[in-house]
């Protein structure tokens, strides 16, 4: 190679409005400053449709690494989903329809396990909610959600109003919340099994710190100084205190 580049990431290093807030544009960057001045520069747009997301979708690391990566727009799955919704399609995947079918056939529960909020990044609640509906229509009776308290791509106190806008939106239908906690204890990314365990067993045993009110048991947490992403795991009990339901074999 005749002319070598180096493609070098500086992660949190931003271009912001130069006022006294601007950490960077404050700080002495003498290097920074020099290259800026030498050399031929321009900027890069990170977030919303610039690199695959909805407007006014923040970016993260993930999709920014993949868009450079890529050298393109690649459309995130968050907006693919977002356009099945739109469309009506999503209701009527094929996978979806399936595993409904399977599940009204042979009695089974459909569980749905993911983080609950408006991060955009790992998932969003208002595909859960329609994955819900979906369910319901279908004349399901056993939909159980597993929710998991975000608190890094989110507010570190702003699950209590996720889960409080799901339960509104599944009041008076058969879909209930089984268990709660924190992404801490079931997405690690170094693959910690200590921690996952604690998630599993909570998912799979019904293991875990017993409640009747799920709302209560996060303002528990919360006043105790956990945040969303540490919430240990919180199980629903029925009338005569027992796990609502775990995910058993063969279920969805």
């Amino acid at each position: 190679m005749k002319h070598k580049v180096l493609l070098m990431i500086l992660d949190g290093w931003g271009i912001g409005d130069g006022s006294s807030r601007d950490i960077i544009s404050t700080a002495p960057t003498p290097n920074m400053d020099a290259l800026m001045q030498a050399y031929r520069n321009s900027f890069l747009l990170a977030s919303g449709e610039d690199v695959g997301l909805p407007a006014g979708q923040m970016g993260n690391s993930e999709v920014g690494h993949l868009n450079i990566g890529a050298g393109r727009v690649v459309y995130q799955d968050l907006v693919r989903i977002n356009k099945e919704l739109e469309s009506g399609k999503l209701a009527s995947n094929q996978k979806i329809v399936e595993a409904y079918n399977y599940a009204l056939k042979n009695n089974k529960a459909v569980h749905f396990i993911g983080l609950i909020g408006d991060g955009g990044v790992h998932s969003m609640s208002s595909h859960l909610l329609a994955l819900c509906d979906a369910a319901v229509e279908k004349g399901l009776e056993k939909v159980f959600i597993h929710a998991l308290t975000d608190g890094r791509d989110t507010d570190p106190m702003s699950g209590k109003a996720f889960v409080e806008t799901v339960l509104n939106h599944i009041e008076n239908t058969p879909v209930k919340i089984a268990t709660l906690a924190g992404r801490y204890y079931t997405m690690d990314r170094d693959k910690r099994w200590e921690r996952i365990k604690v998630g599993y067993d909570a998912i799979l045993q019904g293991f875990g710190e017993k409640c009747t009110n799920v709302l209560d048991g996060i303002q528990k947490s919360y006043d105790a100084g956990i945040t969303d992403e540490f919430i240990k795991p919180l199980i629903m009990v029925d009338a005569d205190n027992e796990p609502l339901t775990y995910v058993s074999e063969n279920d969805v």
